[in-house]
């Protein structure tokens, strides 16, 4: 730095953000500072986020309201990884069931990665910037063979999600159930989805090594991964986390002599939703008749329902991470919804595989970076249309060695310490507890669902935060949530030992 430089922030040093007191004047350009001012790397980006002013449904620009930084392309790539993966593990549910192959699998998930850049630009780039990504619904997979053995039509099944799901955002009851949802509740919740997705993956890793014959890659893969992980810790950088495994695991899988090889050639998907809704191309089963809707009602309502719980899981990792007077960055549920709902009803339409839900692969990765929103989501959109149109970057997303260390790295791990974090506290573990046991039992919406029920009427958790509660927080919102939710599981048959209470749902 020159002599005229240091002078100049002598004279004029920048914010000093740890005041809480200190409040900011200006916009964003205005406030903006390079990364040279600040002491270090990570106060620079506390202070980016501090800084930001985002607007609703107005233009955000790229340099004018946010910027570009090396840490938004990690958060980029690792959701670029996770749309390959689960928008392909729906796509497969659903084809097999229909008697369609891998081809079928393969050009829907290229064709969903550019459906899906368009409204990553459009909402979470442009208009709403709080809005996180519109990704994949993960817990609603196990649910897509009971809809197909159910006679459901995936158009049908989408359009109502997205009805639903606008309801919702509109009623702006995502936000208000996450309000009546404490911190124990909370904190177990991402404990037992941290704890699952973990084991899931590590179990996956496993079988495919034991399918190739060489078991010891897995174990060695995960070894290594435990190691690194802890050693960007040391050194606070973990948000280096996913990259860094995704070549280590597939390194070292591929030097041990696993097979791997590129066959996904660069190409175009079919782009006309008549090919994919065709009574003898795409899904070939014709657009969706009255009945159609009917078959798919419980189950477009209970994954709206399994919304909120998603939904606080990815805006309380931010608030974890993120410095304080950041409010204005956070994640807004109730725009998280109406872009999920907007998304999913266009590429229904559209012809699409994909279950819309907020994008955990996305907005851990990008809180652990310490980056907003909008730059990180540009990135995903480029990304995504990248491996959509190169193809080969889709073979490399869905090898075992890569996407499993990913998966863990960069979304699980981070919810379990997320959740420990938020029961390290009063009488948190008391819920957290009861969280992680019903949804064993169940599922996790429903073991939020009771779990919230108990937590306000104050049979467990905090006895005061719940006599600090209106009659209508502490039990009537929560009592109406938890009766409908069970009440769905029940219809199509998802309680444990209890069978279908309509026929037409018993598999």
């Amino acid at each position: 730095m020159s002599n005229p430089q240091r002078a100049a922030l002598e004279a004029n040093p920048p914010l000093d953000l740890s005041d809480d007191d200190h409040e900011l004047q200006g916009s964003y350009a205005e406030l903006h500072e390079p990364s040279a001012s600040f002491k270090n790397r990570d106060a620079y980006l506390k202070h980016e986020l501090q800084i930001m002013q985002p607007k609703r449904w107005r233009a955000n620009l790229p340099f004018r309201d946010y910027r570009f930084e090396y840490e938004d392309t990690i958060p980029a790539m690792a959701a670029t990884i996770g749309k390959v993966v689960m928008v392909g593990a729906i796509a497969a549910t659903f084809a097999g069931p229909l008697g369609l192959g891998e081809a079928f699998v393969l050009e829907n998930v290229r064709y969903e990665l550019l459906i899906v850049s368009f409204f990553i630009v459009l909402f979470s780039g442009f208009l709403l910037p709080t809005a996180n990504l519109a990704g994949t619904h993960g817990p609603l997979i196990p649910l897509i063979p009971i809809v197909v053995a159910a006679g459901g039509h995936p158009m049908a099944f989408g359009l109502l999600i997205g009805a639903f799901g606008l309801l919702l955002a509109i009623s702006k009851g995502g936000s208000l159930l996450a309000n009546l949802t404490s911190k124990g509740v909370c904190g177990g919740l991402l404990l037992y989805l941290g704890f699952i997705g973990t084991t899931s993956q590590v179990k996956s890793l496993f079988t495919w090594a034991e399918g190739i014959g060489m078991s010891y890659i897995a174990f060695v893969v995960i070894l290594l991964t435990i190691v690194l992980y802890a050693v960007l810790e040391n050194f606070n950088k973990r948000w280096l986390a996913v990259p860094l495994s995704c070549l280590l695991g597939g390194g070292v899988a591929f030097a041990l002599g696993a097979p791997f090889a590129f066959k996904t050639a660069p190409g175009l998907p079919h782009m006309s939703p008549m090919y994919w809704w065709g009574e003898n191309t795409g899904w070939m089963l014709g657009l969706p008749t009255v009945e159609s809707f009917i078959v798919v009602l419980p189950f477009a309502i209970l994954a709206v329902a399994m919304w909120s719980p998603d939904f606080l899981g990815h805006q309380v990792f931010q608030k974890i991470s993120y410095p304080k007077r950041t409010e204005k960055v956070l994640m807004d549920i109730d725009d998280t919804m109406v872009s999920a709902s907007f998304r999913q009803v266009a590429g229904s339409v559209l012809g699409g595989a994909n279950f819309a839900s907020s994008w955990g692969t996305y907005i851990v990765p990008a809180a652990i970076a310490k980056r907003p929103i909008p730059a990180g989501a540009l990135l995903t959109a480029l990304f995504c249309v990248v491996a959509g149109l190169w193809g080969y970057p889709m073979d490399l997303a869905i090898w075992e060695p890569v996407m499993c260390v990913a998966l863990i790295v960069g979304v699980f791990i981070p919810l379990l310490e997320a959740g420990m974090e938020m029961t390290r506290e009063g009488k948190t573990t008391q819920s957290a507890a009861i969280v992680v046991f019903a949804s064993a039992l169940v599922n996790p919406a429903f073991g939020w669902s009771i779990t919230l029920l108990l937590d306000n009427l104050g049979l467990i958790g905090s006895k005061e935060r719940s006599a600090s509660l209106s009659k209508m927080s502490r039990w009537i919102i929560p009592l109406v949530m938890f009766v409908v939710l069970t009440g769905v599981m029940a219809v199509v048959g998802m309680l444990p030992g209890i069978p279908a209470l309509l026929p037409n749902f018993r598999h």
